[in-house]
């Protein structure tokens, strides 16, 4: 049996993602785990760290590495880094990973992509319109929403809205975008995580999710005529709750997932439950693709200070997703 590797891009060079992506080497697992870096690079940022790691070269092996060692695609870097300091040179060095790993997953070549964080500034800088993987991604596979969803062992968030200024968040929650959200949404818990008949909690957009109007007509007009379509169909969906008491234990206890209005709504309250823990995966792709849930802590490459737990979180979902 041809046991397809799982990519891990290794982001931006002068932040963590080295770092986190050299932990990796610990690990054993049923496929490959290939890193897309520079070679070189990897193994300056080890001897930084003073990590004893036997690097690689990827060749298309079907086992996984061994303990001790990391699986490595070379990806040239354009100048040399220096740990924490950001260089627009590098930019496309960054999109080339970002690149070969959506066109392995696309064409077969892989199961999917685990992602280390980038620094879209830079990338933007450097004259490369970018406005995030998850962006990069959907307009790779061509599809035409997809849904940012976190998740911690006991809790999943999907959001209808991400990377929106908050005063532009209820114009674009229409209902189509709800539709195609929540089609995504029940589409990738049945197929995805195997859950045959998923229940899911939706947030109001307003405080007290309106007050009958009072509050704003968004729930009234706009939302819940959304969700009554899908109660009639059967689907396990509530109305609209107040997001200030939604997050409760006795609420959470049956729900499989939770769908908030806009980025700060539902992310603050998963990342204080698990941060560090939590996945970010990419619902609506034609592949797998899970990431980190921090930045690229510039201050703390190559001090040895950054925590890898979510790398491996991201990664073990995304074997696990494979499995399925």
């Amino acid at each position: 049996m041809i046991m397809l590797p799982l990519y891990v891009t290794s982001g931006e060079p002068a932040g963590i993602g080295p770092d986190i992506c050299l932990s990796l080497a610990g690990r054993v697992d049923e496929r490959p785990v290939v890193v897309l870096a520079d070679m070189q690079m990897l193994q300056q940022r080890a001897e930084q760290l003073d990590n004893h790691v036997e690097l690689v070269a990827y060749q298309g092996q079907q086992q996984s590495s061994l303990s001790g060692q990391l699986f490595v695609e070379h990806v040239p870097l354009i100048e040399a880094v220096e740990s924490g300091q950001l260089n627009p040179a590098n930019a496309a060095y960054v999109i080339e990973q970002l690149r070969r790993s959506a066109d392995y997953a696309m064409s077969g070549r892989s199961v999917g992509v685990a992602t280390a964080p980038v620094q879209k500034s830079v990338i933007n800088d450097a004259g490369i319109t970018f406005s995030g993987h998850t962006e990069y991604y959907q307009e790779f596979a061509g599809v035409d929403r997809v849904v940012m969803m976190l998740a911690t062992k006991t809790l999943r968030v999907a959001l209808v809205t991400t990377h929106l200024p908050l005063r532009d968040v209820p114009d674009a929650i229409t209902k189509e975008r709800l539709h195609q959200v929540i089609d995504i949404l029940i589409q990738d818990l049945k197929s995805k995580f195997k859950i045959a008949q998923p229940r899911i909690l939706v947030c109001g957009l307003n405080p007290h999710a309106g007050e009958d109007g009072y509050l704003g007509r968004e729930e009234i007009d706009v939302i819940n005529p959304v969700l009554e379509s899908y109660r009639a169909q059967g689907i396990g969906m509530g109305l609209c709750l107040p997001a200030d008491t939604l997050f409760t234990p006795e609420n959470l206890k049956d729900a499989d997932a939770v769908l908030a209005m806009y980025h700060d709504q539902g992310l603050p309250v998963l990342k204080s439950q698990g941060f560090g823990e939590a996945v970010n995966i990419t619902l609506g792709l034609p592949f797998i693709r899970t990431s980190v849930d921090h930045g690229t802590a510039l201050s703390l490459a190559g001090t040895g200070q950054a925590k890898s737990s979510s790398l491996h979180v991201a990664v073990d979902l995304a074997l696990d997703l494979a499995r399925q």
